[in-house]
C-alpha cells in the first residue's frame, strides 16, 4: 500500500497518475477537496486508487494502526501559496502535520518521500545547492518557504534525512494544475491570455541586470517530477534533500514564445509593472543543481521547456479533456 497526501492536488494526482501507469492501484488519497467550483476533484476523475481519506482525520487513522502493509508514505499535501498570511496555519499544516507523518514512519521503517521547495531558497543569494551542510545559511523570503525550511532543519536534526527524501521543487508546470488559480503556472496562464486576448503579460524587470522578460526559472515539467519520485520509490537508499528542476534555467520570455510556437501564432508580449508587494520578495534566477540527484543514480533526461509546453499545451489545455486520465490515447 501506498499512502499519498495532496493525491488530488496537482503534483499528487500526477503521481498517482504515474503509479497507476505502472500497474500500482493499492493507494490511499489523503487530502481536502474544497469547493466542487475549483474543479480539484477532477484531477482523480480518470485515476484508479483504494481510497480516499480526508486529511484531518488521516494523522490520528494512521497512529491507531488502521492502516497495514503501507510500504511509502509520499507526502505531497501541503498550503503551497506563496502569498498565504496565516503564519500558524501554514505551522500547523505545513510543519506541525509533517512532523507527525515523519515521526510514524521512522517508528515503522516506512519510506518517506515528501514535498520541501525551492522557496527555500530565498533570494538564491546562498545559492540552490541540496547539500545539507547549506541548509542553514538559506532565508526564505516568504512564510511558505520558511515552514518548508522549519521540517526540512527538524528532519535533518532528527535523523528523519538518513532515511527519507526531500524534494525540492522548483518551477513545476502541467496537467492537472487548473485548480491552483493564481498560483498556477505562468504556462497556464499564458495559454489562457492568449486564447482570450491574443497577447501575453508579463512582468517588467525592477533591476537593471535583467531585462523585461528575461528574469529566469528553472521551469520543470510536471511528468519529470513524478519520474523522479517512481525512481526514489524504487532506489529507497537515495536518501536525504534533492532538488526537482531541470538544472537549466530559461527565462519568462522563452517560456512565453513556446506557448505561442504550441498555438501556431506569432508572439505578442506586454510588460506590466510587478506589484510593490512583491518587488522585495521575488526571485530573478533560479536555477537547481542537479549533482545529488545524478550523484544518487539517477540518470534519465529531462524534458526541454519547448517540448514540455508544446505536450501540455496540445495534449491538455487544448484538449476537451485536459486531465491526466488512463483512457487518453496520448497517456
Amino acid at each position: 500500500m501506498i499512502i499519498l497526501t495532496g493525491g488530488a492536488g496537482f503534483i499528487g494526482s500526477a503521481m498517482v497518475w504515474e503509479l497507476n501507469r505502472y500497474g500500482e492501484k493499492n493507494i490511499i488519497i489523503v487530502d481536502d477537496l474544497g469547493s466542487t467550483t475549483t474543479n480539484k476533484w477532477r484531477n482523480l476523475s480518470g485515476l484508479h486508487f483504494a481510497d480516499f481519506i480526508q486529511k484531518d482525520l488521516f494523522p490520528d487513522l494512521l497512529e491507531s494502526g488502521a492502516f497495514r502493509d503501507i510500504s511509502a508514505i509520499i507526502h505531497m499535501g501541503a498550503n503551497s501559496s506563496t502569498t498565504e498570511t496565516d503564519a500558524d496555519h501554514l505551522l500547523v499544516n505545513n510543519y506541525g502535520y509533517s512532523k507527525k507523518l515523519a515521526s510514524y514512519c521512522m517508528a515503522h521503517d516506512t519510506r518517506l518521500i515528501y514535498a520541501s521547495s525551492a522557496a527555500t531558497y530565498g533570494d538564491g543569494s546562498n545559492g540552490y545547492s541540496d547539500n545539507i551542510a547549506e541548509i542553514d545559511r538559506l532565508r526564505p523570503l516568504n512564510m511558505y518557504g520558511y515552514s518548508k525550511q522549519l521540517f526540512d532543519r527538524w528532519a535533518d536534526a532528527n535523523g528523519i534525512l538518513t532515511h527519507a527524501a526531500g524534494l525540492k521543487f522548483f518551477n513545476v508546470y502541467g496537467p492537472n494544475e487548473y485548480h491552483k488559480q493564481d498560483m498556477s503556472s505562468v504556462v497556464f496562464k499564458a495559454y489562457h491570455q492568449i486564447c482570450e486576448k491574443g497577447s501575453v503579460e508579463l512582468f517588467r524587470s525592477h533591476r537593471p541586470d535583467y531585462r523585461d522578460g528575461e528574469q529566469l526559472r528553472d521551469f520543470v515539467y510536471v511528468r519529470d517530477c513524478t519520474r523522479i519520485m517512481l525512481w526514489l520509490l524504487d532506489n529507497p537508499s537515495a536518501t536525504g534533500l534533492f532538488n526537482v528542476g531541470t538544472g537549466t534555467a530559461r527565462s519568462f520570455l522563452d517560456l512565453a514564445k513556446a506557448t505561442f510556437s504550441a498555438l501556431g501564432q506569432e508572439p505578442v508580449i506586454n510588460y506590466t509593472p510587478m506589484p510593490e508587494t512583491l518587488r522585495d520578495k521575488y526571485q530573478y534566477y533560479t536555477c537547481a543543481d542537479m549533482t545529488r540527484l545524478r550523484s544518487a543514480g539517477y540518470h534519465e533526461p529531462f524534458t526541454s521547456l519547448e517540448e514540455g509546453v508544446k505536450e501540455y499545451v496540445q495534449h491538455y489545455l487544448a484538449a476537451d479533456n485536459p486531465w491526466l486520465d488512463l483512457a487518453k490515447t496520448n497517456s
